[in-house]
């Protein structure tokens, strides 16, 4: 889908939901920076319970419920791979 169709921009959703994986679920706190394709799951910057908690973010910032079958870590394993997953959705 065209940015058009989503309330959010590409950079807009990059910006927000790394703001917030890096000052609320980040693991490594001393860890200041997070490319898009940094690998949150297999670098162990995010934990499940930082999924849960991004997936309540998700929900209040942008008005979107993930669905239980689309929490993969294919979806989840980087900034950028949610970033995929959401812009239609959002």
């Amino acid at each position: 889908m065209s940015d058009s169709q989503s309330s959010f921009s590409t950079e807009e959703l990059v910006r927000k939901l790394t703001s917030y994986i890096l000052s609320d679920v980040l693991l490594d706190s001393t860890h200041t920076d997070l490319a898009v394709d940094d690998d949150l799951l297999e670098d162990g910057l995010v934990d499940s319970l930082g999924i849960m908690r991004l997936l309540a973010y998700i929900e209040t910032e942008f008005g979107f419920a993930v669905p239980a079958q689309d929490v993969t870590v294919e979806t989840f394993m980087s900034v950028g791979a949610i970033v995929a997953y959401l812009e239609p959705n959002v």
